[in-house]
């Protein structure tokens, strides 16, 4: 289930509020491309700046929009506890089929602070919970030696690993019980990841590029290397556009290009300054987006 490719859902906005039509619009875009399941409310999905209720409508739309048809990790993480332990109940209420955790961003807990923060989420809620490491975002790496005591409680069942770092991502896997799951958080390291173990990705650059993620991934785990490995070379091109700026602003930036939603951002989030929209404009017609 938790095999393949997973796009990190943007939020679309309109006037301020969030652009319901278009966020069906672009979860049907990608059930339509193939992709294995989605994930709303993450960091590309701008959750930090999204109110309580916004948080959970956009969870709502997502589950109702792909009915069943792919599995819905619903990102429910926060630097507070027991926020984390509200919003992952919700999720688990509204049908996610798991939920996506954050470390604690800002605070910069201990190591064993996070194994706290994580085994009070677990005993709190009975969803299957997926941890997220991404100390760029959070200032903390979450330890190999952490990961693999948590993989020991019943339900948590994976990580989302961002640290780009492969000698982290093995001692990750071969420490951690046979059956933990490893999602790549990196689109430039997902087939170096998968090589080594980990079963998939949850990706940025599917928003805009759903079949070539989803190819990709399926390709490796049909053992097919060098059709896999042709899309990781290919897929480069647009890895590099959506990260030449914070995410999700490129991203967001493409998607309006390709007429998906509206080109909006919420503080402090900004648009692209012109020049940086060309690189993203000449990429997108590079590859045949636009």
């Amino acid at each position: 289930m938790f095999e393949g490719c997973f796009t990190a859902l943007v939020t679309p906005f309109k006037k301020g509020k969030v652009d319901e039509e278009s966020l069906r619009k672009l979860v049907e875009f990608q059930i339509e491309n193939g992709v294995d399941g989605l994930v709303p409310c993450g960091t590309t999905g701008e959750s930090a700046t999204l109110t309580h209720d916004e948080h959970n409508r956009v969870i709502d739309i997502v589950i109702e929009t792909s009915d069943g048809r792919v599995p819905i990790i619903a990102g429910t993480g926060s630097n507070s506890t027991s926020e984390t332990i509200m919003l992952t109940n919700y999720g688990e209420k509204a049908g996610a089929t798991a939920a996506l955790l954050i470390s604690p961003y800002y605070n910069k807990p201990t190591q064993e602070g996070l194994f706290e923060h994580y085994k009070a989420v677990a005993k709190e809620t009975s969803i299957p919970l997926i941890l997220y490491n991404v100390p760029g975002r959070t200032a903390v790496n979450m330890s190999p030696e952490i990961v693999a005591r948590l993989s020991e409680i019943e339900n948590i069942i994976g990580i989302k690993e961002a640290t780009g770092n492969l000698e982290q991502v093995s001692n990750v896997i071969e420490y951690s019980k046979d059956d933990f799951i490893v999602l790549s958080g990196d689109d430039f390291a997902t087939y170096p990841m998968l090589a080594i173990g980990a079963k998939g990705v949850i990706s940025v650059t599917s928003n805009i590029a759903p079949k070539d993620v989803s190819d990709m991934c399926r390709f490796f785990r049909e053992g097919k290397f060098a059709e896999a490995l042709k899309l990781h070379y290919k897929l480069q091109l647009l890895h590099r556009a959506m990260f030449v700026q914070t995410n999700p602003i490129p991203v967001k930036t493409a998607l309006s290009m390709m007429e998906v939603m509206a080109e909006e951002f919420r503080l402090p989030l900004v648009s692209m300054a012109d020049k940086d929209k060309a690189v993203i404009e000449i990429t997108l017609k590079e590859y045949g987006l636009i």
